[in-house]
């Protein structure tokens, strides 16, 4: 059987939200009774004004304490992401909404100054963006990253990213001065060196080749940059670990992580709907393996094991990884980002970003 083309989205349909009394979905697959729009090529933004722009993190297993998003929903359109249900607060589908419906937060740059400069503000690391991807599409017309960054050098104030997109070399001008007082790490989230598996299950992410260039030109530029290979798939890109951190490493990166893949909400049902849909000779290994990673319960929220798994699988996955990181990354080490420089009035700037 003919492998179907990617569609330039991830999720198959709308899946229901349990927020909702009402939703609409693919009834058949085959099309027939559907009532869902056709809207496979088009993105919507919608502009909110938001109160707060910092989050606090109380997870134990991620290692950040505040996340800053620009954006909610994402156009890269991965089938796998653990955000997708936040889409669902706002009243939209973690499936082809979280895609196709991008909420642009316009007031978050004076949001998270306003934050800074409060009297109970104590210096901590901030990541962007922990949820979606704050070099999502979106970023190119909008420019909330950039501007919050340069809100970040203002102020000699930490910050951290994840992303999976080379627009982040339109920043190297930021990047590298904060580089310059230790207040920058980028993390690049790269889970399979196929691209054709990239364009059917991350289809709106930059290629494979431009991120393994941004990491190699962000490497050059002194901006200390690591790898995360997040999610892990049993049986899927499992078997990539050695040479993707041996290329990650020829590239230029300092470090690397991994997490494995969680089905939280409504992603277990977009991810299956993904892998019947384009993977269906896998779907069963993939499924059954990654269901033994999290203890046969992908709606399980246990934070001691969640991100890495647990039992044997999860332990051949942990070991695997461990033996590529110490071949093809000897002197890794998480150095502290600088919190010693913040100043909540610093003197004017000479640089204008």
């Amino acid at each position: 059987m003919e492998k179907k083309k990617p569609s330039g989205r991830a999720a198959t349909h709308n899946v229901s939200s349990k927020y909702l009394s009402q939703s609409y979905e693919n009834v058949h697959l085959e099309g027939i009774d559907s009532f869902e729009q056709d809207e496979a090529s088009s993105t919507q933004f919608y502009t909110e004004t938001v109160k707060k722009a910092i989050n606090k993190v109380p997870s134990v297993d991620l290692n950040f304490d505040y996340s800053v998003n620009p954006y909610q929903g994402c156009e890269h359109g991965c089938s796998y992401c653990y955000a997708r249900p936040t889409h669902e607060f706002w009243g939209y589908s973690a499936g082809k909404d979280f895609e196709q419906k991008i909420i642009v937060k316009h007031n978050i740059v004076e949001k998270v100054e306003e934050q800074l400069l409060h009297k109970s503000w104590k210096v901590s690391p901030i990541m962007l963006s922990g949820n979606t991807d704050c070099y999502q599409p979106a970023e190119r017309k909008y420019g909330l990253t950039r501007d919050i960054l340069a809100l970040m050098l203002k102020y000699k104030h930490p910050v951290s990213i994840i992303t999976k997109n080379s627009l982040i070399l339109r920043d190297l001008d930021i990047l590298s001065a904060l580089a310059e007082q230790n207040l920058i790490r980028v993390n690049m989230s790269i889970c399979t060196g196929d691209e054709e598996l990239r364009r059917y299950m991350e289809p709106r992410t930059s290629s494979i080749k431009n991120r393994f260039k941004a990491i190699q030109l962000l490497s050059e530029a002194g901006i200390p940059t690591q790898i995360m290979m997040a999610p892990i798939i049993a049986g899927l890109n499992s078997h990539e670990i050695p040479q993707l951190l041996e290329r990650s490493s020829k590239a230029g990166a300092e470090n690397a992580s991994y997490t494995v893949l969680r089905l939280n909400g409504a992603v277990e049902q977009v991810f299956k709907d993904w892998l019947q849909t384009y993977f269906p000779n896998k779907y069963n290994k993939v499924i059954s393996q990654s269901l033994q990673n999290q203890g046969g319960n992908f709606q399980h929220n246990n934070q001691a094991f969640r991100m890495k798994g647990k039992g044997e699988m999860a332990t051949s996955i942990k070991q695997l990884f461990n033996w590529a990181r110490a071949k093809h990354f000897p002197n890794a080490q998480a150095k502290p980002l600088n919190t010693a420089l913040f100043r909540p009035n610093p003197e004017q700037l000479s640089l204008d970003f």
